[in-house]
Formats: structure tokens, sequence, C-alpha cells
């Protein structure tokens, strides 16, 4: 349920973006040739782990569901209407915990006992958000599409005969597919010429304006970044030492089960306030 605004994008923009990071027609065809030639089956992995959430279901205890499992999103199901009608992300518990801080009305302790439904209605308030999801047989072009046209970070596959949501296919999980088949494949596949080029040559990712937070900041300031400026992560910079970067911040930190902003769900809305430095005894190290 990822608040995003939607441009249309054309398969000549996608080509053109392609053609324009390898100054060459034969290298913006190849990868495109190689999504075209396979399917959404075949990037799922032979063993994974997928939660579904009724919409009935409350946010807290869908919450940890994830964090118990290990997951970052899980589809909604609508016992009512018998059908898929969204995700559940953390993304979602951002904007959860966002959105009723800064409401006196709502307590924390309220909110706990909102279910996924309540959460829903209020966000479609701002959104005329859909589910979008793909067939296995489906082409990783079409995937691929369909997650730049829409701007989505996850995309349910779907089994048009079942109804069945079989995976939930991700840009990490495409680009770990072709690493892998690229790998095996090495001597027999060319690679692109932008394949060489740095990442800032090619365009990939934010080189001015930078979204970060300070390290004394508070947990609900660092919430207010990221849904403001809708980012996946953000620096995390030392304001004694002229912005020297920290750490990194994601929302999947949510996770965390000892994580502060875990513990926001068990302890109530003041605990949005705390200052980071006393809780950096929780960050795993990686």
């Amino acid at each position: 349920m990822e608040k995003r605004l939607i441009r249309q994008i054309s398969f000549q923009e996608m080509r053109e973006q392609l053609k324009n990071a390898g100054n060459s027609e034969a290298d913006a065809e190849m990868y495109m040739k190689f999504m075209k030639n396979h399917c959404c089956y075949e990037a799922i992995p032979t063993s994974c782990k997928l939660v579904i959430f009724d919409t009935t279901l409350q946010v807290k205890k869908a919450f940890f569901a994830l964090v118990a499992n290990g997951l970052r999103a899980a589809p909604l199901w609508d016992s009512k209407t018998q059908r898929f009608v969204g995700m559940l992300t953390i993304t979602d518990f951002i904007n959860i915990l966002h959105h009723y801080y800064r409401s006196p009305l709502v307590e924390m302790n309220e909110l706990e006992r909102h279910q996924i439904g309540t959460w829903r209605d209020v966000y479609l308030q701002y959104s005329n958000h859909c589910l979008h999801s793909i067939t296995p047989d489906a082409s990783l072009f079409d995937a691929i599409y369909s997650l730049l046209r829409y701007k989505i970070h996850r995309l349910p596959v779907i089994d048009p005969v079942s109804g069945n949501v079989l995976h939930i296919l991700t840009h990490k999980r495409i680009l770990k597919f072709l690493h892998i088949f690229y790998s095996t494949q090495k001597e027999t596949v060319p690679k692109p010429c932008f394949m060489q080029k740095t990442i800032q040559d090619v365009g990939i990712g934010t080189f001015r304006n930078i979204a970060t937070v300070q390290q004394t900041a508070s947990v609900y300031d660092a919430l207010s970044v990221f849904v403001e400026r809708r980012v996946s992560a953000l620096p995390v910079v030392n304001e004694q030492e002229s912005g020297r970067p920290e750490d990194i911040q994601q929302p999947e930190h949510v996770h965390g089960g000892g994580h502060p902003t875990a513990l926001l769900f068990r302890r109530g809305r003041h605990q949005v306030s705390p200052r980071r430095d006393p809780a950096d005894h929780h960050r795993s190290h990686h």
C-alpha cells in the first residue's frame, strides 16, 4: 500500500534509458531480450517463505508476524470479497506510526487494536491504490515494466487458475536471478558495455540533495524524513564531524525485535520521541 505517484512509462522510454546508458543499440537490446525470454516463474526460488494476512487481523499482530518470519511484506486477503486486495509493507508501518503520532486524538494503545482494514480505509482516502499483480508465465520484462510503471517495490505473482500467491517479486530478486544466470553462463552470454561504467556515469543512485538524519535525532524525526522524502534509506550523519556518515537506517530496520522502533508497538506513543544515541546498543552489525 505504498503511496506512489504513477507516471506512464512506455516501452520506448525503457529502451531509451538502456540505450543512453550504454550508448549502443545492441547493449540496449541485450538485457531486454533476456527479460522477454524468461518468465516470472523462473525467478521464483525453490524454497521461500510467504505470509498472507486477512484484513481483519490487528495491525500489531501483523507487524510482529512479519518480524517473526523475517519478512518485509505480505499480501492482504479480504474474506468478504474472497480476493487479494493489497499489500502490507514496512512502509505502511512507518506511515501508520507517523500518521497516528501526529494526531493527539488517537493513543498508541488504541492503535494497537486497529485492524489492517481500518488502516486501509484511512490510507485509501488519500490514494486510488489498487493491487498490481502478475502471472507466473508472464515475462520478467512485463514484471519490470509493472514495477517501473506503477512505482512499486513488490509485485505478487498470482496463479490465475488457483488464485494463490506464489511469490512476491522484487527488484532485488530479479537482479539476483540475472546475476545467477549470467554467472553460470558468462562464457556464452555477452556483457553490455555499460556494466563497466561507474554507477554515477550510468545515473544509478542519488548524488544531490541527499536526505539524511542527525545521529541525535529522534525516531520520529527519522520516520518523518522517510515519509516526506519517500526514500528507502537514510544516512545517519555526525553533526559534530561535518556530516560524516555513521550508519544507514532503512525501513526494514523496523523489523528488529529489540530495535526501539519495534518497541513502539509494545510501549505506546511516547516511545517515538527518544533520541537515537541511547539505542545504539540495539544495532545489529553485519
